[in-house]
């Protein structure tokens, strides 16, 4: 199992870095990409939605916006929080914002629900799966958390909690938000929020990866750059 940390980096200290290995790019979309279709995959089981997106219903009930186009909004309202936790934005914050919202309004464009209960627990089941997939994929590539998971690790770095403890405490809490605004709430939204922190946690060190400087740059402690591996 890697025991490579998450690096608290911004964008200008990101710059000189590179991963060792993998590449994070492909990492970084692919995960992005597959996180908006984990969530359009909730949607269309009907069984429950994922805890933000539950908030996200519950806005599109008062605003005529899409989910994916709610998703692209509280992505930066969600970056606000990001100020007292010292949190650092970077490719994968502006990315994450913008990727996943669209990837959901895609998937959901190109399928309907299906109407018999034996297809939606796979679509819900898969999603939840997929999604913890997806959040190890796109973190793990270290190019900068996106906003939801910036404050997850932001809180977890900051109160030395875990994050399987804090990812369960948020979803909970917007849960709760997104009933008060008329959000949908089924056995999938409870699914999701009690596991989606452990499946995260177990898969991140398969995609976590050690960053070193650029080629041509000296290794620097100041850029929290490690030195390139003999």
């Amino acid at each position: 199992m890697s025991t490579t940390p998450l690096a608290d980096l911004g964008p200008i200290a990101q710059a000189p870095c590179r991963p060792v290995a993998p590449p994070p790019r492909p990492g970084l979309y692919a995960g992005l990409w597959l996180y908006g279709v984990s969530l359009a995959l909730m949607v269309l089981g009907a069984i429950g939605l994922a805890p933000w997106d539950v908030l996200h219903s519950g806005v599109t009930e008062h605003v005529p916006i899409s989910l994916g186009q709610a998703v692209i909004v509280f992505s930066f309202v969600v970056l606000l929080l990001w100020i007292p936790l010292r949190e650092k934005p970077g490719l994968g914050t502006v990315s994450n914002a913008l990727v996943v919202g669209i990837a959901a309004d895609a998937t959901l464009a190109m399928f309907d629900a299906p109407a018999s209960m034996l297809a939606r627990i796979p679509l819900m089941v898969g999603g939840i799966v997929l999604c913890g997939f997806a959040t190890a994929l796109y973190i793990g590539a270290q190019p900068g958390r996106g906003p939801r998971d910036g404050l997850m690790t932001g809180l977890a770095r900051r109160t030395g909690l875990s994050i399987r403890l804090v990812r369960t405490g948020i979803e909970i809490t917007v849960v709760l938000i997104g009933l008060a605004l008329g959000g949908t709430l089924g056995l999938g939204t409870v699914a999701y929020a009690l596991t989606i922190g452990p499946i995260a946690q177990w898969m991140m060190p398969w995609f976590l990866v050690d960053l070193a400087p650029a080629p041509g740059v000296a290794p620097d402690r100041s850029l929290n750059c490690p030195a390139e591996p003999a």
